[in-house]
């Protein structure tokens, strides 16, 4: 039988973009308490839904009922003024100002013409209380954890009176235990009576939280779902419109001379307190070492010093029988070394630049991209619908700026670029972050494809399924420091988990270089 309290209906909404239509016909409906997830690939529709419902666009066509009512929603204060609140993947907060300051902005409470901030600190301390969102309401947002940030967006909205909570890839920046953290606020959110929209790409985090589904395929739904009656591996079918291959199959690995030496590093943190600590290990031609750790534990300094991007203080690097320790990036990019970084916005893209632009960026002052200092554009052109084929880059032109493009295609983009040079060692940090099954699929089918021809793959991620799957050898890094080498299949998600927290794990340690 159908609950009779929906709060949220979206009726035939149809988004027109100049001829392309990224909703098309798309229906929803949102119960009170319940928690919705929102599925499907990247670029097939649901942050323009959201947007649609949060007051950021307006629809083509379509209609919205809230609460029962027929609705125009068209600018984000009409939305909150229905109790519409969004937490956005990338926050919206001031880093200069204090948890508090963040909360109440634009919504500050008076007394006569004074702003009342004994007031406001009494409502936000009691949300937080109430809500189970733990913060210090005076400490700056700059100096506060990627978590602890999220909290200060729900409180945010929260604040503003919102019944009504779309979050659009909450996790994607979470370590595991931040995750498990935040599924219990989300639970807790539906329990006092919010209505939750939950756009994720993990079908694991639907599985734990959602009741039902909607999955989007290209701009059109494909339908509404019970999570209690649906499998993983049907959701992942419907989202793409394939089968998927839910369990990698990988090939014995052919291991060849060392690639990558890393010996006694050590790195500086940007407050000047060491985040890589005497830090030893190997990489051999055609393996993947995985690099498995909570966030903040050494790997951005460990990889900015391999890229030559942080100074090392101690220590070598050497790539290929080279010793490349604080050699210029260039350098180490020419020596054979290709760099997929966590942040493909902040540092992977120039998002204002073409596409095409940006699939030479590495490349362009070398043949055939130039010549005696003259850029070759048809060459650029060239090499860029040929790699947009090859690597399935969904865009109707390499003339478009990359910042049109979905994550799961930027991150091809990135790919694309960095792989098509051919480098014998391949970084890759949380090279599938925010991305749908289909991509994800796409770029460990990738990152595998370049272990069996014989590359040297350096794996950061923080997941630990991801690292799981595709690693030869896990390296547990705790406080910049080695907790523990082990093999995939002769550990568990529980030993990774004690050696990221220091517990060291008893037994021979398998880096073969420094044991």
């Amino acid at each position: 039988m159908e609950k009779q309290n929906t709060v949220i209906e979206m009726k035939h909404i149809v988004k027109d973009f100049n001829g392309f239509k990224a909703n098309n016909d798309i229906n929803l409906k949102l119960h009170q308490g319940e928690i919705l997830a929102l599925l499907g690939e990247n670029g097939a529709g649901k942050s323009t839904l959201m947007s649609i419902l949060s007051g950021l666009l307006e629809p083509t066509s379509g209609e919205i009922i809230v609460n029962g009512k027929k609705v125009t929603i068209d600018n984000p204060t009409a939305a909150k003024k229905l109790g519409i609140g969004m937490v956005h993947q990338h926050f919206m907060l001031a880093h200069s100002f204090t948890v508090l300051e963040n909360i109440i902005l634009g919504h500050e409470t008076t007394n006569g013409p004074f702003l009342d901030i004994k007031k406001a600190r009494e409502k936000v301390l009691a949300l937080s209380e109430r809500y189970h969102l733990a913060i210090d309401p005076d400490e700056k947002v700059a100096n506060i954890t990627v978590a602890q940030q999220q909290r200060v967006e729900i409180l945010k909205v929260l604040y503003r009176g919102a019944n009504i909570l779309i979050f659009d890839e909450p996790t994607a920046v979470l370590t595991p235990q931040e995750i498990t953290e935040f599924m219990t606020i989300l639970k807790g959110l539906a329990h006092e009576g919010k209505s939750i929209i939950l756009i994720t790409h993990k079908l694991e985090e639907i599985k734990q939280v959602a009741d039902q589904v909607t999955i989007i395929r290209t701009g059109q739904d494909v339908g509404t779902y019970s999570v209690k009656e649906i499998s993983d591996q049907q959701m992942a079918e419907l989202m793409v419109g394939h089968s998927v291959e839910m369990k990698l199959t990988k090939k014995a690995e052919k291991l060849g001379k060392e690639i990558l030496k890393v010996k006694n590093l050590q790195v500086k943190e940007s407050r000047g307190s060491l985040a890589v600590k005497d830090l030893s290990f190997s990489i051999r031609a055609g393996e993947i070492l995985g690099i498995a750790g909570i966030d903040g534990n050494g790997q951005d300094e460990l990889v900015e010093a391999i890229t030559g991007l942080r100074r090392v203080d101690n220590g070598h690097i050497i790539i290929k029988d080279q010793d490349m320790t604080n050699k210029s990036t260039r350098k180490i990019t020419e020596q054979g070394v290709a760099n997929i970084p966590a942040d493909r916005q902040k540092y992977g893209l120039i998002l204002q630049i073409s596409i095409a632009d940006n699939l030479a960026l590495q490349s362009y002052y070398q043949q055939p991209f130039s010549r005696h200092g003259i850029i070759n554009f048809a060459a650029i052109k060239e090499h860029a619908q040929k790699a947009i084929k090859k690597f399935d880059i969904r865009t109707t032109s390499s003339d478009l700026p990359a910042g049109e493009l979905s994550g799961g295609n930027q991150q091809k983009v990135i790919i694309a670029r960095e792989l098509e040079r051919n480098s014998d060692l391949i970084i890759a940090f949380q090279p599938t972050r925010g991305l749908d099954v289909g991509a994800i699929e796409y770029i460990h089918k990738q990152l595998l494809k370049e272990r069996d021809v014989g590359k040297a793959i350096l794996l950061v991620s923080y997941e630990l399924n991801e690292i799981m799957q595709l690693s030869d050898r896990i390296l547990v890094l705790h406080h910049g420091q080695k907790s523990g080498i082990v093999q995939p299949e002769q550990t568990t998600k529980t030993e990774l988990g004690l050696l990221m927290t220091g517990v060291k794990k008893e037994g021979k340690d398998l880096d073969q270089s420094f044991s």
